[in-house]
């Protein structure tokens, strides 16, 4: 019987031009993690269900991909990697260092309606502090986030910012605590709803009073600094929370470019373990995407799996929607070629001579790929252009009992005909963008 080839709605082949992309994505913000002494960890796709939906939150839990296993065992695929890396900081407390900085890109799964951008299969890439509540470890997660999105060459990137806690007290103040859950959820809508239906929501859950006053809180504007004095205004004073921010605010003046980062009341995040400083990032152009880096503090998580107090602040980037976010842009960074230079085959009975060529070549930081069989020159360069190789090396037996080659630079036809081996890289170290 012949199987028709399908796949789930929700989830995608990638073809090499799309992989090499986020390859060299994820490989960037890997190098940058590291730069600020994060290190990798990795935890299982499949968790016990109990595990998983102690403190993800009432639309989440309905999201994720639950079943029973071949022994019976109630489990679930991981719907973020944070619900995990607190499970895995309560298991390995003893093993690790603290205040422990982890970064951690892997595949996550939600059983949600997709749309661009959203997918059920999706690659999150995770980078936390655990073990300290400083405002020094939000602090650098905010910087961690600008220093990532600078180093992937990403222009009009800006880190909205946030605090739960002024939101709470705010509530607190106007003696609507008890539906604190709904509204902040309703709140965390606002972008894609608008403001009429937030407005419309909160009527429903508050008074057209108190409803009128969350949209004025959520909707403050001015610098950094009077921002945080109308919020404070609001919600009964100056408290911990909004000196955080304001500590926060001060040292961002020196650290980052003017208009980067924004104090944004708006962004509350919907998940209900955020406890403090909360972010949300967005593309210049691609708001409607939505946020393709969000996080937050959550000092109580650990506590589900723990009587340890192991108070953490993270955030996580959306690779599948930033993806998604610079294509509509037209800004997808760098090359999708396979390889920097075709060796073109002329003669089978160079086979050897060939490989050792492309040896030589990589030990000198060329990418090289052999073509495998001896066919017209026209049909490898065509082979070459095809997989966007920018150069072709051709070498027959003349060429080879001389001890040089032929380099040919494909888009242009242009040939350099007689080099010696160290000429030919250097003209190719001097085509190949640094």
């Amino acid at each position: 019987m012949e199987i028709t080839p399908r796949i789930l709605k929700g989830f995608r082949d990638f073809l090499p031009p799309a992989e090499i992309r986020r390859k060299e994505l994820v490989r960037i913000l890997e190098d940058s993690f590291r730069s600020f002494g994060f290190v990798p960890i990795d935890t299982p796709l499949l968790e016990y269900a109990e595990v998983l939906l102690g403190k993800g939150g009432g639309e989440t839990d309905k999201q994720v991909y639950r079943f029973n296993d071949h022994g019976g065992r109630d489990v679930a695929l991981r719907f973020d990697l944070t619900v995990p890396f607190a499970r895995y900081m309560a298991m390995h407390r003893n093993e690790l260092n603290l205040p422990f900085k982890r970064f951690h890109i892997n595949k996550v799964f939600r059983g949600e309606n997709t749309q661009r951008g959203r997918y059920r299969e999706f690659t999150q890439c995770d980078f936390d502090i655990v073990g300290t509540d400083s405002v020094s470890a939000d602090l650098e997660i905010v910087l961690m986030i600008t220093s990532a999105f600078a180093a992937l060459q990403i222009p009009g990137v800006t880190v909205h910012i946030s605090h739960r806690g002024i939101f709470n007290r705010f509530l607190q103040a106007h003696q609507v605590q008890d539906q604190s859950v709904e509204i902040l959820r309703t709140v965390d809508k606002l972008r894609k709803v608008g403001e009429e239906e937030t407005l419309q929501t909160l009527q429903t859950l508050t008074s057209p009073e108190i409803a009128g006053k969350t949209l004025a809180f959520i909707g403050a504007s001015g610098s950094f600094q009077e921002i945080l004095t109308t919020l404070e205004s609001l919600a009964g004073g100056p408290c911990p929370e909004s000196q955080t921010l304001r500590e926060i605010g001060t040292a961002l003046e020196t650290l980052v470019t003017p208009g980067t980062v924004i104090l944004d009341p708006s962004i509350t995040r919907g998940l209900d373990y955020y406890t403090g400083v909360v972010f949300e990032t967005f593309l210049k152009g691609a708001e409607g995407i939505g946020s393709v880096c969000s996080g937050g503090r959550y000092d109580d998580l650990v506590s589900l799996y723990s009587k340890e107090a192991m108070p953490g602040v993270g955030a996580s980037i959306g690779l599948d929607r930033l993806l998604a976010g610079l294509e509509e842009l037209g800004q997808l960074p760098g090359t999708t070629a396979a390889a920097d230079v075709l060796i073109t085959m002329q003669d089978a009975a160079l086979t050897a001579h060939y490989h050792e060529l492309g040896q030589r070549l990589r030990a000198r930081g060329i990418r090289c790929e052999v073509y495998p069989e001896a066919q017209k020159l026209g049909r490898q360069f065509a082979f070459a252009e095809r997989k966007e190789i920018p150069l072709a090396l051709v070498c027959g037996l003349r060429e080879h009992q001389d001890g040089t080659v032929n380099l040919r630079i494909l888009e242009t036809r242009e040939n350099h005909q007689d080099l010696t081996e160290e000429q030919a890289l250097e003209i190719i170290h001097g085509l190949l963008p640094r």
